[in-house]
Order: C-alpha cells, then structure tokens, then sequence
C-alpha cells in the first residue's frame, strides 16, 4: 500500500492510496474457495460447485466486498501510520479498476482534530449566587401548588380578573365569517393570556347572558397570515363566569401531594427539602454557564465542520422528538433547517473539545465515587430511590450520561479554584424566574 497526504486547510486533509491489485485478487480468490465448499447450488452437491461456476455466479459481489474491505482497512492503517485524528466520517472516491491495472486508487477526504490551547480564566470573574431556602418560599411554592389545582363555582355577578369565563363567539372581517373565528363553549381564564389582548379585555364585567359586539384589529404579525393586520367585528355570548376557588392547606391537600397521612408538618419539610433540591441544581446550573462562556471566551479554537454537522443533526432530531411528544409531528420531507441550530451546535462541539482537553490536562476524569454519588443524588427526588439507582447502574448508556455530567461538574471546581470567584445573593424570585 502507498499513501500520499495532501493538506487542503486548516483542518482538511485528503489521503491517495494505492493498494497492489495482486492483493485484491487474491483475497477475491481466496473468499470464492472458501464459498465453494458451503455453496448451494441447483445440480450440485453442497461443497461440490466447481470453481469456476461459484467464481462466475459470486465474483462481481465478492470483488466488491472485498474493494470495500480493504478501503476501510487501508485508510485505518493510512491515518494510524500518519498519526491523524479523523473528526467525523470521511468522504471517499474511489477510481473504478481497470482490466490490466496493477492498483486500486482510491482517495479519502476529511477533516482532523484540531490542537486545543485551553485559554487562562485566572483573570474571570465567576459571580457566584448564593440563596438559603426560607420558610416564606415554602409559602409562595405552595400557593403555586393551590393554583395549580384550582377549581371554578359558578358566580352571578360580572367577570372580574382570575375568573373563567365561557361563551359563543363569532368574527366576521367585512360582514363575512372566517376560518378559526368561531367558537361556541369555549372558556377562558381573565388575565391568562390565551386570547389576545384586545379580545379578552372585552369580557370583564360582562354577566352570564350578556351580548357584546366590538372591533378587534389583528396584529401585523399574527400566525393567521390570512387575517393578520385586518379588523373584524366579533360578537361575544357570556354563557357562565365561574369564580375561582383554591384548596385549602390541610390535612386533604397534603394527601395530593403524596404525604399518606396529611401531617402538614411532613408536608411541609418535603417541600423544603424538593425546593433545596431544585434551588441546589439552579445555582449550579448558573455557575457552570458563567465557566462554559468563559472557557470559550479565552480559548481559541477551530471546530471541523463535520461535527458540527454531525451535532445539528441530532439537535434536529431532538428537536423532531420534542414536536412530536407535543403533538406537532414534522415529516421527514419538511426537515428543520439546519441554521436554525448551526449556533448551538457550533458552541456544543467547541465546549466538547475544549472540556476534553482540560479535562485530559488536569485529570479530572469522573471517579467510580463521584458517580455513585451523583446518581444517589438524582434518585432522590424519586419515591423509590434504590430501585432508580439500580436502574441507573443497568445501562452503561444511562451511566456514561452521568458521567458526562460529573467530568463537567469536575471542571466547573477546577475553574472556581482558578478564576475569581464572588458569591451574591439573590432572591428566591429571581432564581425561579418569578421576578415581576
């Protein structure tokens, strides 16, 4: 075998490899003897099909097994030989072999690893907040829970905010119905947001019975591309306002929320140590993206396209996933564009060579301890924690996540133990995104 490296960027490379056709054929003639004894063919006795006959029915098929073999053997020993890291998968041209000739050509293109220079974060600046769960977040968390089970009782009196309102209504944009502008029995809770703005502030103080007409422009860039910037006149029914009603704190509420026997007491400190649980994630999770956004700012790096595409491919398919899960299918014909991931994906490949390298540099692969403990940790929150954790440890693919997840936590110490670090503390509000 012969290999000649050509270097066509930064990154890019291109092999010509040359393989001895002498080889080929003999391992063609090799593969065709060792078929020739298990061969079934009409008019002869398995092991007894001459030769030439199993040469002449499987030589083409054989040939071609054979040309793909030694491509992919060739060019692993080509890259072996030359030292290279191939990033993503290579692209192949292989020269169709002439009658008489003494090589098989073939040439590979690809792009290699880059060299990662992780950059100095000694001069950031890593904001670190800081936040002790209080008995008043208790308090917000569970009128949150009694909003979250609401009922509604029917009230005579007008509609005020909070309240839900039913009714029949109907658009017409010059005298004339148009699709989506009709509904009939359909409720809506004042100040939730679900209709537009200048529809729903139509509704309070109207009465059960009440009829109302009013103009309503829709917006220049509403999703209903055929009404959107046109004004319509809607007619509104009231058929019910419903009043809402909250659960109270006791004994029966606690039941919902899985305390067995509904001591408010225990109700309360599994909340606690729930919100802890979540608070704890949060904070770590602000840190890490403080870390990430400062590795990538002080390190330099040149990312081989090929994984990028590689990431945007599965950010695609995520994204696929999770429209379907909500029952927004895309079909396979109406792929996602690919820009509309291109800057994530970039960033996830750069993080991922960037963490690979520090993590090499410093030793900080993800101990058998660091692991066991972080999977502890999640099956917490679960009913049942040692049967998650026997879940966890019953895939090597579930626990190859938590490892990842560890070498970056592992990361994030060392950045804290280089950068400058400050702790800040912030409301519960605003670390729940709960700020007005």
């Amino acid at each position: 075998m012969q290999a000649n490296l050509e270097t066509l960027g930064s990154l890019e490379r291109k092999l010509n490899i040359a393989v001895p056709m002498a080889e080929i054929d003999s391992e063609v003639e090799s593969r065709l003897k060792q078929l020739s004894r298990t061969v079934k063919m009409a008019g002869f006795r398995p092991g007894k099909v001459p030769f030439k006959v199993v040469a002449q029915q499987y030589g083409p098929q054989v040939r071609q097994e054979v040309l793909g073999d030694t491509l992919q053997k060739t060019f692993g020993d080509a890259v072996n030989a030359q030292k290279l890291r191939v990033a993503g998968y290579p692209k192949f041209d292989a020269a169709p072999p002439t009658d008489g000739a003494n090589e098989f050509h073939y040439s590979a293109t690809f792009e290699i690893y880059p060299e990662v220079v992780v950059g100095d974060v000694a001069k950031t600046t890593v904001t670190r907040p800081t936040l002790e769960v209080t008995d008043g977040d208790i308090d917000k968390t569970l009128e949150i829970m009694r909003k979250q089970r609401v009922t509604y009782v029917a009230a005579a009196r007008a509609a005020a905010n909070d309240d839900r309102v039913t009714m029949d209504y109907v658009g017409k944009i010059d005298g004339v119905e148009f699709a989506g502008g009709k509904g009939e029995g359909q409720s809506v809770v004042l100040g939730s947001g679900r209709f537009l703005p200048d529809f729903e502030k139509q509704l309070p103080g109207m009465k059960a019975g009440d009829v109302k007409s009013f103009e309503l422009k829709f917006p220049d860039d509403y999703a209903g591309k055929e009404v959107a910037g046109k004004t319509a006149v809607f007619e509104v029914t009231v058929k019910e306002v419903a009043a809402p009603q909250l659960p109270a704190v006791d004994a029966e509420f606690a039941k919902t929320l899985g305390v067995e026997d509904g001591d408010l007491a225990k109700m309360r400190a599994e909340i606690r140590g729930n919100l802890e649980r979540e608070v704890k994630a949060r904070l770590k999770a602000r840190v890490k993206e403080q870390v990430m956004d400062a590795l990538l700012a002080a390190t330099n790096i040149q990312v081989p396209k090929s994984l990028v595409d590689l990431e945007i491919g599965r950010l695609r398919d995520m994204a696929k996933q999770d429209l379907a899960s909500r029952g927004i299918p895309v079909r396979d014909d109406m792929p996602l564009p690919a820009d509309l991931f291109e800057k994530q994906a970039q960033r996830r490949v750069s993080l991922g060579l960037i963490l690979a390298e520090v993590v090499r540099i410093q030793n900080l692969n993800a101990r058998p301890e660091q692991v066991r403990a972080a999977v502890e940790e999640q099956a917490q929150s679960y009913e049942h924690p040692q049967e998650v954790v026997k879940w966890f440890y019953q895939s090597p693919e579930r626990l190859r996540d938590i490892e990842g997840m560890v070498l970056e936590e592992n990361v994030v110490t060392w950045a804290l133990a280089t950068a400058k670090v400050e702790d800040k503390a912030i409301t519960f509000d605003e670390l729940m995104g709960n700020a007005k």
